[in-house]
């Protein structure tokens, strides 16, 4: 069985061993080399593909949840998705979520996940009080901030490259609805959407799209949503159904003037709303969810995520430079997502820092590659990083210079002999 990445590129052949205990994946992990634990395929590029794939979806068990703290004992291999519909009706939701529910709790920490609320919560791993790692002996070992803190560090936001988290200790938050309080504030250019920004600052989520492909004294214009849990106790939550996208789609439906006229539309549409609007948290948390499948959208050649972030000093001018680069280049996005973040964390690879970061999606088309290049040259005037989480591309130059704490990272992996143990086509192309 071959297992592909949710940007389905690339195509690669390769081993995939399944695992439904500790003591199967143990004997995975003595037996095989140069492997990658391997979640719910939503990392977009190469992070989780290597030669043996170690696939720990049915390690997938609840086993524990404390009332008084919120603190849940869970698997790995247990989804986001499955705690929120469990603990939502019982008036509990994630500390941090990202914009998909459909990631496992090992996957989350792995790639130290961020969500609408990084700028006063930060990453997952913020909510993470422990958890436990197979490394490359089979030997298992409890990690926190507290207790072999190095490899916790070098863990959460690691992308598997330390061993196999096997089961993990989460806080979760008491929320006394399923709806958000969501205002609306759609912009005419840049500034106004960094203004909207700080004017939103105090609310525990935001998030803005923002057209890609608008130039001159539009650009940089959003829509903006910020918001937060009402209090009204309605707890009645039921997991939406959605639509799918069946097939592939041919790959010259998403072409520029598609994206062009989406991206006119869905500016046109929106209202600035001041009063708050009830919305169900899934609507708020996960749209896209919504849409089973919906990376088929992109077609055989599959699709990659580009994203960036700026230190907040520098956020307007760099975020100003990739904006027009995209625009000139015509190769827009539907999904082009802004966010406001907070204060770094002490994880070596983890990507958030203080300041902005855009998300767009790039089909795999000729040209689209030279164009990422010449966002990462913007990227790193601006004294910015890359995601990896999204990556299928970045050179190890323009990795490292992102990431200031990269040969810590190497040394955790020296130390616990990890290196030939654990690897992926992203880890060999960048050098970690």
């Amino acid at each position: 069985m071959n297992l592909a990445s949710w940007g389905n590129y690339p195509s690669v052949n390769n081993n995939a061993l399944s695992c439904e205990t500790v003591e199967q994946l143990r004997d995975i992990i003595c037996r095989y080399r140069d492997m990658i634990p391997y979640g719910n395929g939503r990392s977009y590029g190469d992070s989780a593909l290597s030669a043996n794939i170690i696939d720990t979806r049915k390690l997938c068990n609840m086993l524990s949840f404390n009332e008084d703290t919120g603190v849940l004992h869970c698997q790995a291999g247990v989804f986001l998705s499955d705690i929120v519909s469990v603990f939502l009706p019982r008036g509990w939701f994630l500390s941090v979520t990202p914009g998909t529910k459909l990631i496992t709790v090992g996957g989350a920490i792995a790639s130290d996940v961020h969500g609408k609320n990084h700028h006063i919560e930060g990453c997952f791993s913020s909510c993470v009080k422990e958890f436990t790692l197979m490394v490359g002996t089979g030997e298992m070992l409890t990690c926190s901030a507290s207790e072999n803190a190095e490899l916790f560090r070098a863990t959460c936001g690691g992308m598997g490259l330390t061993g196999v988290i096997t089961d993990a200790k989460i806080v979760l938050k008491k929320v006394r609805s399923a709806y958000i309080d969501q205002v609306t504030v759609k912009t005419k250019n840049l500034q106004e959407t960094f203004d909207a920004f700080e004017q939103n600052h105090a609310m525990p989520y935001s998030v803005a799209w923002i057209d890609c492909l608008a130039m001159g004294k539009r650009a940089g214009r959003c829509v903006l949503m910020a918001g937060d849990f009402r209090q009204d106790g309605q707890l009645d939550y039921k997991p939406p159904t959605g639509m799918n996208v069946p097939v592939m789609f041919p790959s010259f439906v998403l072409n520029k003037a598609a994206v062009k006229t989406f991206n006119w539309l869905y500016y046109a549409k929106s209202l600035n709303r001041e009063k708050p609007a009830r919305v169900d948290a899934d609507a708020f948390f996960y749209p896209l969810d919504a849409v089973k499948n919906w990376n088929r959208m992109y077609g055989k050649g599959g699709f990659t995520q580009y994203q960036c972030i700026f230190p907040k000093n520098k956020s307007y001018e760099g975020l100003e430079r990739i904006l027009h680069a995209i625009a000139e280049s015509g190769k827009g996005s539907f999904l082009a997502v802004l966010k406001l973040y907070g204060k770094a964390n002490e994880n070596y690879l983890s990507f958030p820092m203080e300041g902005y970061s855009l998300a767009l999606d790039f089909k795999i088309e000729p040209g689209v590659f030279s164009l990422l290049d010449s966002l990462d040259r913007i990227v790193l005037e601006y004294s910015g990083r890359i995601y990896l989480t999204k990556d299928v591309r970045v050179t190890r130059d323009v990795f490292e210079q992102g990431y200031p704490y990269i040969d810590r990272f190497r040394k955790v992996r020296k130390e616990y002999g990890l290196e030939d143990k654990f690897s992926s086509l992203q880890s060999k192309r960048v050098g970690i």
